[in-house]
């Protein structure tokens, strides 16, 4: 049993030390340089994620952006499921989140996460990332604004996983739709004052 329970700390610790700092990694600040356009964080909302790249007018580059973030998260759920099964998939799944949220190459102060979320959720249990991809979609399509499409689809994400997947993905879809919640206060704060930007506009080419 003590050698049972050490190698399960042992995967514990390695599912969530390596989802964060792949987590961590930002592709957004990465690219853009690479790229000419100087620091990612000096444009637009200053965030690291895809829709700020956007906001460079280079739709590939932003693309880009989007499936890495997206991918970091699915790649700590697929090696973590293959080392453990689903639950250290799930808490991999969440460091990874965590690393994009606060990573600690950027003095843990980086994106809102929503890509990273949405990629984990399509490897952890497809139908639920489909689910809230499309309920971003859909959203996005009806209102323009990137923030509230984020919103709707985390809030309905631990929904979503508790309906159509297990315990451990909803409590991880809870998790990190708390801290997208968080991560969009001050969207939030322009949602109701109506001043959030829609998407596409404010394109600030560097």
């Amino acid at each position: 049993m003590d050698d049972l329970a050490a190698a399960a700390t042992l995967a514990l610790g390695l599912v969530t030390v390596g989802g964060y700092l792949l987590g961590s990694i930002p592709f957004g600040l990465v690219l853009t340089r690479l790229a000419g356009y100087g620091d990612i964080r000096k444009i637009g909302s200053g965030n690291i994620g895809a829709t700020n790249v956007l906001r460079t007018g280079n739709k590939p580059l932003a693309l880009a952006t989007l499936l890495l973030d997206s991918g970091k998260g699915a790649i700590a759920v697929g090696l973590a499921w293959w080392l453990g099964g689903s639950v250290l998939a799930a808490i991999a799944g969440g460091a990874a989140f965590l690393g994009h949220c606060f990573p600690v190459w950027l003095k843990f102060k980086g994106g809102k996460g929503v890509a990273t979320f949405l990629g984990t959720l399509l490897a952890l249990a497809w139908p639920v990332g489909l689910a809230c991809c499309g309920t971003w979609a859909i959203t996005a399509a009806i209102s323009r604004i990137s923030s509230l499409s984020a919103l709707v689809a985390a809030a309905l994400g631990p929904v979503f996983a508790y309906l159509l997947a297990g315990q451990e993905q909803a409590w991880m879809a809870l998790f990190c739709a708390v801290l997208i919640f968080i991560r969009h206060r001050p969207n939030i704060e322009r949602l109701f004052a109506g001043t959030e930007p829609k998407i596409g506009a404010g394109k600030n080419k560097a």
